[in-house]
């Protein structure tokens, strides 16, 4: 007889992820929590659904391409899955936070859906962990972001990274100056966006622009890389925003030479990311070797006075699936996914292992008890599958002690006395004994 097994795959794009992937998130968020915790940000747990119209208030075009919809039938609305949280945070600033002081501090962590072209590699599901920093239009508020960004970066071990600054208001102010529109206007942000100079001369021989905005766009292109880059567009930019611009990225480089994480910066005045969205400093980190940028935000004055609460913000959010990829085989990442004890029990009376189990558990041990009556052989090979660091074997009298570990890494047994098992640095002594082979 046959057996017809039913279709129970997934959509494309979508994932499980097993214990080992699972904890290896969990490391990283927490990672990034920790470092929002210590710069004083509270997080808050946004809902899985929203009302359309409601998300859609804070959503660019683009966002709102992406954006999962369906009828709910207890409301007659449609109802959609948030393709990012940063519009759901400015709605519970403008509608549950209003009599709390500014500014607010506000960190979170969650999963977004958006509709996107599957290709390999790329998720319709994407984890989130950001903060947005509501209530402040100062340099150093801007600064706080990329020092932060920093700082969860070095937390995770990088060293080989960069933090791309740019600064919209820039760009929005030569394109301004251009009195470019409609489709020409589009082509050169494009070209500027791929740092296409040949693309950008072209727009500029078929299009009428004014004589010192032209000198302006032609710089655009290269105006990517060091504290020079500054002083390049100072010697090329006659319009006041750009010029404005320029000044308060410099207050905000300054800000970040005091947080020590001058290093890490570099700088793309012709970076168009964001035009439609955010209003100043705008930065994205990359590590060397990844295509993909692993964080990225700024400042976005505007979107909070959508929902009826008019306040400056900024904010950023770190990728963690990207960011997990960034740091794949690193030793501190796959010890993430160790537990430390597997019990087994030689006795038939359980009182003791229990009681064991409970106190490594109190000495801050991951301890999980082979409750299956198996073979020794059977649970070390458990062990070892379930990636636990050692196998502690209660009742057994062949050495005297009724107690020993058998590490998994080596096979080596050492014996355990009861008075060990009382003390701090159980794991340190089992690690670093010789034992016997």
């Amino acid at each position: 007889m046959t057996i017809t097994r039913p279709d129970i795959s997934l959509p494309r794009g979508v994932s499980d992820f097993l214990p080992e992937t699972a904890a290896k998130i969990g490391f990283i968020e927490g990672k990034i929590r920790r470092v929002f915790e210590l710069w004083g940000f509270s997080r808050v747990i946004t809902p899985k659904l929203e009302y359309e119209d409601v998300l859609s208030i804070g959503m660019g075009d683009g966002l709102k391409g992406k954006t999962y919809r369906f009828d709910d039938r207890q409301s007659g609305r449609l109802l959609a899955f948030p393709p990012d949280i940063t519009p759901q945070i400015a709605r519970i600033v403008a509608t549950r936070l209003t009599g709390w002081p500014l500014p607010h501090r506000i960190s979170y962590s969650g999963r977004v859906l958006r509709q996107t072209e599957i290709q390999a590699g790329h998720s319709r599901e994407i984890f989130q962990s950001g903060v947005e920093l509501i209530g402040l239009d100062s340099p150093e508020a801007d600064a706080e972001m990329i020092a932060m960004a920093v700082e969860v970066m070095q937390s995770l071990g990088f060293d080989d990274f960069k933090i791309d600054l740019g600064q919209v208001e820039f760009c929005r102010g030569v394109m301004v100056a251009s009195g470019l529109s409609g489709e020409a206007l589009l082509d050169l942000q494009q070209a500027v966006s791929r740092k296409d100079s040949s693309a950008v001369a072209h727009i500029l021989s078929v299009n009428a622009v004014p004589d010192a905005s032209r000198h302006e766009i032609s710089a655009l292109p290269r105006l990517f890389g060091g504290r020079e880059v500054l002083d390049e567009a100072l010697r090329v930019t006659c319009n006041s925003q750009s010029l404005a611009a320029l000044e308060n990225l410099r207050q905000v480089l300054e800000i970040l030479d005091i947080h020590g994480v001058s290093d890490y910066l570099t700088i793309d005045l012709g970076e168009t990311r964001g035009l439609d969205y955010h209003t100043g400093i705008t930065f994205e980190g990359f590590v060397t070797g990844l295509g993909e940028s692993v964080c990225g935000g700024g400042r976005y004055d505007n979107l909070t006075g959508r929902y009826g609460f008019p306040s400056p913000a900024t904010g950023f959010t770190f990728n963690v699936l990207v960011l997990l990829q960034a740091l794949q085989r690193r030793p501190e990442l796959e010890a993430s996914t160790t537990h430390d004890f597997l019990l087994f029990n030689c006795r038939n009376d359980r009182r003791e292992v229990l009681e064991i189990a409970r106190l490594l558990r109190s000495r801050g041990y991951t301890t999980a008890r082979d409750i299956i009556r198996r073979e020794y052989d059977s649970s070390l090979e458990y062990a070892r599958r379930m990636n636990i660091r050692c196998m502690l074997v209660i009742g057994d009298e062949s050495d005297g002690s009724g107690c020993s570990a058998v590490r998994i890494r080596d096979g080596r047994t050492i014996a355990v006395t009861r008075e060990q098992l009382q003390k701090n640095g159980l794991m340190k002594f089992i690690e670093e004994s010789q034992g016997d082979e």
